[in-house]
Formats: structure tokens, C-alpha cells, sequence
């Protein structure tokens, strides 16, 4: 049998050589880690879809108020009718959920996701053998596992600044294995009920949290072909309809969480007052591989792929579109090397989001008079939190999403959030609902800034303000997948 080996060191050092040669205050970072963003806006990921992040959402559980709903999606754009090889987590990927509770930007919690695939009989083309009624039917032929492992940093520090799946140090603790994945939705034949289907994968933990894996409608909402397309607004200055949302009709894979709040926190206790030090908390995503894999010959006996080495990271998501539209192409890939305790190291970095292009796109197409760089108060939501709602006492900077757990949910939520004058929406964490591209484009135009509250700044958007699936109520609140048996031009909505 003869065997290829790829590494990631020519990659590593390609990227390295990036960094370096971008800004001499770079060089600082020394990491052999390389990373991309969602929905294929950098180079590296997006010829890694399985590992792609796309959305991340953290809120405090309407239904659930002492608890933390995180929801993390993957692998952009599924096209529903995806047979006979149907979308699934990586086998050989490290899915994690990391979460500040101190304020200094270190990762002291990360929850870690593991998916293992079985196929019951490898001697059919199907997905399902006949009419399935539970994910744990023997009709489901392709099914998935999953386990999930939660890290604590050690109190003697010794995991500072280092990844906490490759620090010894770190205390592991299995909260749950063998967790059933929900099915793809293939179409009625297959699964006649796919909503009760599904609802069997939501699993109870050890520590009493709920969990689900499975595919879901993508929540994304965008005019993508108008956004990328010299930032075009159809119908100016965009809150008069008009826009396209580019991800109705495709599916993502959703790994959600909702867990006790005293959980979470650094004392151990549910925060009430949000002016409690302990209130708020950091969030992003990651996805790593091993730093080596093998491809072997094909043997019916034997594995085509394995893996070897420690995790390195791939793919890093915090507060959406910073990658996509502030971040430039040739650094996409090294920005996301970092971790948010490197962020606020790099001036190159700092500058990204003090002077974001973005903003300079709007006066230049559109003639709108934006504040002043640097812009301090877009680098406060995106790195520091915003002082008064989700800014920690004695932050450092990084770039991650942040939610006071003490504001509880809002009985009628506000698709524009904090602007909305909804204290429980984005940027104070995110929900589903929320139209994080309207709110964005009016913070780059300087909303949050003396003088700059006013038309057309305050009334920026894409012309998209909902998607067309409907979410649900409950836990994990996503709208169901799209079946591949509807899914056809014309009518690419119909679950």
C-alpha cells in the first residue's frame, strides 16, 4: 500500500511569511495555527467547507431565562435535494465553542464537539432503507454521533494564552457521548414527520444542559449578489424592501446549546444585576484539524484517510461579518490565525476596525459623512464590548461576541436590537432574529456617535428583514431543513 502525506507546515509557513512581510508589528505573532471565516469569505476555508463556520448566535433562552441558548452553524450553502452523499459534520474535524467569563480575552471554557458517521448497510445506495419515524429506526442507513467535552482552564494560569485542546492542563470533563444527530431531511417518503423526527436528537447532558446536531434552514439573512457587488443598495437607503436574501432555499448544520447560566459564569452563580462583574461573558467558534493527514490507497479493509498530531485551528467566528467586509483579502486567512488575546496586539489589526473600509465605501458611493477614524466606537462593539450593556470591567480587546446573561429576554424582540432600543438584542449577544446586516451598516455610518444619529445614517439596510422560514419557539429555535423532495426552482422554501 503506498501512502501520501500532506502537512500543514508549507501552509503554516506560507501564511507566516504573510504576516511578516504585512506590517513589522505582526511579526509579534508566533503561532502555527492558519484560519479562514464563514460562508467561504476567505480563501483557505472555503475550500474547506465542512470546517466552515457560518453564524453564531448567543442569547439568553426566552423560554428558559436561567440559561444560555449558544447556537453554532456549518457548511454554507447545502443545497437541499443533496443525495446519495447527503451534508454531515466532519469526522475529522474538532468543532469548539469557546467562552471568556473573566474579560481578558482567554478562553476559560471551551466546549468541544466530536462526530463519529455509521452506515448500518453498506450495500445500498439509500439514506434510509423505508419510512423512518425516529433518527434511532433501523431504517436510517447514513446516521451520525455525536460527543461533546467541556475544558476548564486551569486556576494556576498555566493555559494562558495557549489553546486549551492542546494544554495538558486544561480539566476535561465528558458531558455526553453517543448523541444521535438528526437526519438529513431527505423528503415525506423517507421520513414522513421530519419535525418529530428531529425533535428526538435534542439530548439532555450530564450537567442538565440540552444539545442538538442535525441540519437546519440557514438563519442568515443578506442581500448577498447587491452587498458584494460594490455595496449596492437596491432601493436607497435600504429600508424600503426590495432585497434579495441569498440564502433562502439552503440548509447549514446547526450544533446548539443551551446551558444553566450559573454554569457559565466565573463565580458559579446566575447573575441579576447587569452592572454585576460577573454578567458578562465572550463567545466565538472554532474549528481545528490535525496537523497531519494521511491518504492511503484504496483497500476495502482499511481507512482511505487518517489523521496524527495536535489540533490546529482553521476557522475562528466571533461577531459576524468582520471577516467579510473589514477585514482585506490578502490577510482574511492570518487575521483569523489569531486568537482574540493576539487581537489587540497587532496595530495592523486595530486599525481594521478603527478605520474600516466599509465606512469609506459609504461616503465614496453614497456621499454619507461618517465620524472621524480613529473610530473608537466601532472598535468598542466588535472588541470591548459597549460600556453600560456588555463591556466587562478591566476588558482586553478581542474580538468575540458579548452578552450580559442579566438582561433577559425581551417580551417583543426588535429585529434591530440595541437600536431597536431592545437591551436583549445584538450586539448584546445575538438571537436569530436579528438583522445584524442593518444593524451593522448603521453603526459603520456612526449611529452610536454624537451627530451622526440621522438620516440617511439610521435608516441604512439591505432591503432583506426576515428570512422566509419560520423559527421555531423552542429550543433550538432554528426553522426546520428544507426538503430535498420540494425543493425545486420556484419553491425552494417548503419544509
Amino acid at each position: 500500500m503506498t501512502r501520501r502525506k500532506l502537512s500543514w507546515v508549507a501552509l503554516i509557513g506560507a501564511m507566516a511569511l504573510l504576516i511578516s512581510n504585512f506590517a513589522p508589528a505582526m511579526q509579534v505573532v508566533n503561532t502555527p495555527t492558519v484560519e479562514a471565516s464563514s460562508h467561504r469569505e476567505a480563501p483557505l476555508i472555503s475550500q474547506d467547507p465542512v470546517a466552515d463556520a457560518t453564524d453564531l448566535f448567543a442569547f439568553v433562552s426566552p423560554e428558559a431565562p436561567d440559561t444560555v441558548t449558544f447556537i453554532t452553524d456549518w457548511i454554507p450553502y447545502q443545497t437541499p435535494a443533496a443525495g446519495p452523499n447527503w451534508f454531515k459534520f466532519g469526522d475529522d474535524v474538532l468543532y469548539e465553542l469557546h467562552i471568556d467569563n473573566v474579560g481578558d480575552a482567554q478562553d476559560h471554557i471551551v466546549f468541544q464537539f466530536r462526530f463519529n458517521t455509521v452506515v448500518v448497510n453498506p450495500n445500498t445506495f439509500l439514506y434510509a432503507t423505508g419510512p423512518i419515524g425516529s433518527p434511532y429506526d433501523a431504517q436510517l442507513n447514513q446516521r451520525q454521533y455525536m460527543s461533546i467535552t467541556r475544558l476548564d482552564a486551569p486556576a494556576d494560569g498555566s493555559c494562558k494564552n495557549k489553546p486549551l485542546a492542546n494544554c495538558a492542563g486544561a480539566k476535561s470533563t465528558a458531558l455526553g457521548k453517543d448523541i444521535i444527530v438528526a437526519p438529513a431531511n431527505v423528503g415525506p417518503a423517507s421520513i414522513p414527520v421530519y419535525g418529530a423526527v428531529a425533535a428526538l436528537s435534542v439530548a439532555t447532558l450530564n450537567n442538565g444542559a440540552k444539545a442538538f446536531a442535525g441540519p437546519r434552514a440557514d438563519p442568515f439573512l443578506l442581500d448577498l449578489g447587491a452587498f458584494f457587488d460594490l455595496l449596492t443598495i437596491r432601493k436607497l437607503p435600504g429600508n424600503a424592501g426590495g432585497g434579495v436574501n441569498a440564502f433562502d432555499g439552503y440548509n447549514v448544520s446547526t450544533i446548539a446549546l443551551q446551558i444553566p447560566i450559573n454554569q457559565i459564569t466565573n463565580n458559579g452563580a446566575r447573575p441579576t444585576n447587569p452592572a454585576d462583574a460577573a454578567s458578562v461573558i465572550g463567545t466565538w467558534i472554532t474549528s481545528s484539524r490535525r496537523t497531519t493527514k494521511v491518504y492511503a490507497d484504496f483497500s476495502p479493509t482499511a481507512n482511505l484517510t487518517s489523521s496524527s498530531g495536535e489540533w490546529i485551528q482553521i476557522e475562528r467566528l466571533g461577531m459576524p461579518l468582520v471577516n467579510e467586509i473589514v477585514v482585506p483579502l490578502a490577510l482574511k486567512d492570518a487575521f483569523n490565525n489569531l486568537k482574540p488575546w493576539q487581537d489587540a496586539t497587532i496595530p495592523a489589526v486595530v486599525s481594521l476596525i478603527t478605520d474600516p473600509e466599509p465606512a469609506r465605501l459609504l461616503t465614496a458611493l453614497y456621499g454619507i459623512k461618517v465620524p472621524p477614524t480613529p473610530r473608537n466606537d466601532i472598535l468598542a462593539v466588535f472588541a470591548t464590548g459597549v460600556k453600560g450593556l456588555n463591556q466587562p470591567p478591566n476588558v482586553v480587546p478581542g474580538e468575540m461576541l458579548r452578552l450580559n446573561v442579566a438582561i433577559p429576554p425581551t417580551a417583543a424582540p426588535s429585529r434591530l436590537g440595541v437600536l431597536g432600543g431592545d437591551l436583549g438584542g445584538f450586539p448584546n449577544g445575538r438571537r436569530p432574529i436579528d438583522d445584524v446586516v442593518d444593524i451593522e451598516e448603521r453603526v459603520v455610518a456612526g449611529v452610536l456617535v454624537d451627530g451622526y444619529n440621522i438620516s440617511p445614517n439610521n435608516v441604512l439596510g439591505d432591503g432583506v428583514d426576515a428570512t422566509a422560514n419560520p423559527l421555531l419557539p423552542n429550543f433550538p429555535y432554528l426553522a426546520l431543513p428544507i426538503s430535498g423532495y420540494f425543493y425545486y426552482p420556484g419553491n425552494a422554501l417548503k419544509p
